[in-house]
């Protein structure tokens, strides 16, 4: 089939590679000529496993290609993918569906034939109807049908979760956009991947619902693990003991500094402010929200109880930085809202990411980046793994407690046992593991 996906950012790059490695012929739209060219010379704008070679295979095979112009691919195309982004817009927090938008205005002109034309974007309800009256505004000529076919790609794993997916969920109001998205499709169909046929507006509620739950599981085992350190419990086997239950499942049950990265904050306020103009508020998302915010300030002033009550004149050694480990993805990451608090504190933060320093620059123009995480701990008080790659896994302990002026292990995301990080000299603080220094009992004038 001839697709073209409008929008080469994260998700529109790996679903249309994707799309290109099942045999279609596949035209990657974007309005960045650098970043077009850069993919044309073989260079990925994005952190992802396995996606540089997927881009540069199915391109010498010919079947992907990358442009600035619509035109021709439009016109020539049989289904049309937005994947544009829709950050959460200034102010009010509502989705931003301005580019959604206008990349309907701009291909609406150039739509022959029967085109079926796809939101792949996450969209609040109701997108998929503002999408159809702007092309048959602009074009009331065009033979469409606007489906909706929404995104479950986790950062890091991306390709595995597109050619493997729990379900493919497509929403349409015109039955001849079903046997196209079939034919789409049909790779991982033969492969039985379940294919859910729905209403397009069931189907764009069925992302919000999807990330908001998830993030609700997160942020209920981080409020579990803060009363598991009040109490002396340890939160990875409430974890697993509650997760073993089929009815809960074990996944998103690991107690941390909060959620962040592209999706679940932006969904998550979009989804409560969709609720609110309905008449129908979801608390139980709006409370996941505002506690999953203040928790990541609060893991700064967990850090500097650890420091003794305070940070004023220290050095602190920040691993990790992206919201996630194999990503690059610095949105909404807990470390920002960490490293925050910690200079608010009076410390001096030195930090160490594999992957997200380049745009973590801009982020935090006053830390000093390392190049290894025992660069980083050198002469500082604390080592804090705010993010779980496995680079952290491993590390020397001994070594590390060796460069560090201090010997506070601050681990947020329990990647080690206390009586390995205590055999090698450290105070180990983790989340929600036996009782703990109570950050409240800081107070604000620490900071």
């Amino acid at each position: 089939m001839r697709i073209v996906m409008i929008g080469s950012g994260y998700v529109g790059l790996v679903s249309g590679a994707c799309l290109a490695d099942f045999g279609h012929q596949v035209v990657c739209i974007d309005k960045d000529e650098s970043k077009i060219s850069r993919l044309r010379e073989g260079k990925i704008p994005i952190y992802e496993p396995g996606l540089e070679d997927l881009v540069n295979r199915n391109v010498a095979a010919g079947r992907l290609s990358f442009s600035t112009d619509l035109a021709q691919p439009v016109w020539d195309a049989d289904v049309v993918f937005i994947a544009v982004g829709t950050p959460a817009r200034r102010g009010d927090g509502h989705a931003d569906l301005s580019y959604v938008h206008a990349a309907a205005a701009e291909i609406a002109p150039w739509l022959t034939g029967f085109t079926v034309v796809v939101t792949k974007s996450t969209v609040p309800v109701g997108t998929g109807d503002e999408v159809e009256r702007i092309l048959r505004e602009v074009n009331p000529k065009a033979d469409v049908a606007v489906a909706s076919n929404p995104e479950f790609l986790r950062e890091g794993a991306a390709i595995d979760d597109f050619k493997r997916p729990d379900r493919i969920v497509v929403g349409i109001e015109d039955d001849r956009a079903r046997p196209v998205m079939e034919e789409v499709y049909r790779p991982l169909y033969l492969n039985q991947s379940p294919i859910l046929f729905t209403g397009r507006r069931t189907s764009e509620l069925i992302k919000y619902a999807a990330n908001a739950f998830l993030a609700m599981k997160i942020t209920f085992i981080n409020e579990v693990a803060d009363l598991c350190e009040r109490v002396g419990a340890d939160v990875q086997e409430v974890a697993r003991g509650i997760g073993l239950d089929n009815r809960i499942g074990r996944k998103f049950l690991h107690a941390g500094p909060g959620y962040g990265g592209s999706c679940f904050p932006k969904d998550t306020l979009a989804l409560v402010k969709t609720a609110e103009d309905a008449g129908a508020p979801i608390r139980l998302i709006e409370t996941t929200v505002a506690v999953n915010d203040t928790r990541k300030r609060a893991m700064g002033r967990k850090i500097i109880a650890a420091c003794g009550g305070s940070v004023r004149g220290k050095t602190i050694a920040v691993l990790g930085l992206t919201f996630k480990p194999n990503t690059d993805d610095m949105r909404d990451a807990p470390a920002l809202a960490i490293i925050q608090a910690l200079e608010d504190g009076g410390a001096t933060v030195r930090a160490y990411d594999p992957e997200g320093m380049e745009a973590a620059r801009a982020m935090l123009p006053n830390v000093t980046f390392a190049n290894s995480p025992y660069e980083a701990a050198e002469g500082a008080a604390a080592a804090v793994i705010v993010t779980e790659w496995d680079a952290f896994r491993a590390l020397d302990l001994r070594r590390l407690r060796g460069l560090m002026v201090g010997d506070a292990l601050v681990d947020l995301r329990n990647i080690y046992q206390a009586d390995a990080a205590e055999a090698a000299g450290f105070t180990h603080t983790s989340v929600g593991r036996g009782l703990q220094p109570v950050p409240s009992e800081v107070g604000l004038a620490a900071e």
